[in-house]
């Protein structure tokens, strides 16, 4: 049971990794990987915030205004100066690696005996339990920190979407996305696109910055390599929730990626229960998006092949 709400509590704080994914590759369709640095970004300034005595809210929130300085710069890079998408991401990932280095002071900053946020989930939870260490769940066991976490967790993933889908219901964030379906409508209409798609990446890389934040308070360290592949998770539970909710309307997508993303990871926690190789993951996460991307147009092209081959 500890496994299953301990997959679950990060598949939800990587849901904000999914929905900053979403924001870049779905909204704007922009190629941005200066997620690997910026989860990091966000997990280096709340680590060391907090070893500082710097309130786990105010440093999370930190955390988050670190990643959204960061996607600013990546977007001011391909907008102003007219550098390739994918590069711009290239150099803000590589340069934030040197950031997240001299934030830290070194290459792993311990939180164990720290006052984080899963501290404060935990003393509300006993408060609320009445002092109890554990609690029954369906006849199992689960401990008090355990299933705090987890409603802590939701409770914040559930808020940030909420806000999510209200800010892209105002002007401006109808705005942004109008800009990414098309940029030419959107400019005769007198809107600076590329303002749009700097706010855009600001936006996508404070929330992934948010999730590194709450995954280092959860795990207990921030490390400067725990950004790696955090790209491809993303794309990973992005695509599995648009295929849970099977539309392309707002509010049901960003469920979706929330939903993708503890699916997800969920099935990661099975398969190593299973026996999986740990260094095999990575592998066998890009193996499993590439599949994702690339089934659904063979499957169109297979569909129109049929269709022809019946009116032949």
């Amino acid at each position: 049971m500890s496994l299953l709400i301990g997959a679950m509590t990060i598949g939800f704080i990587l849901s904000l990794l999914a929905l900053g994914v979403f924001i870049s590759f779905r909204i704007f369709s922009f190629p941005d990987i200066t997620a690997d640095g910026s989860s990091t970004l966000g997990a280096a300034v709340a680590a060391a915030m907090i070893v500082k005595g710097v309130n786990p809210v105010a440093a999370s929130a930190a955390g988050f205004g670190a990643g959204f300085v960061a996607g600013a710069v990546t977007g001011t890079l391909a907008t102003k100066f007219k550098i390739n998408g994918l590069l711009s991401g290239i150099l803000v990932m590589t340069g934030l690696y040197s950031v997240n280095l001299h934030i830290m002071g070194r290459s792993n900053v311990p939180l164990l005996g720290e006052k984080t946020l899963a501290t404060y989930a935990q003393e509300m939870g006993t408060t609320v339990l009445g002092g109890r260490a554990s609690l029954n769940v369906m006849g199992w066991e689960v401990s008090s920190l355990d299933a705090s976490v987890l409603v802590l967790t939701f409770v914040s993933i559930a808020l940030t979407g909420v806000l999510l889908y209200a800010f892209f219901q105002t002007h401006l964030g109808t705005a942004m996305r109008a800009t990414g379906d098309n940029s030419q409508m959107i400019r005769a209409l007198g809107v600076n696109d590329g303002n749009m798609i700097v706010l855009g990446l600001a936006v996508s890389n404070g929330l992934v910055a948010l999730s590194g934040a709450f995954l280092a308070q959860y795990q207990g360290f921030a490390d400067v390599q725990m950004g790696i592949g955090m790209v491809v998770w993303g794309l990973a539970s992005v695509i599995i929730g648009e295929a849970l909710v099977g539309t392309r309307q707002l509010g049901f997508i960003i469920c979706g990626a929330v939903m993708g993303s503890v699916l997800f990871r969920l099935l990661v926690a099975i398969a190593l229960r299973l026996g999986l190789n740990p260094n095999d993951l990575k592998l066998i996460t890009a193996v499993f998006v590439f599949l994702a991307l690339v089934l659904p147009s063979l499957m169109r092209k297979l569909r129109l092949r049929r269709v022809r081959l019946s009116h032949a």
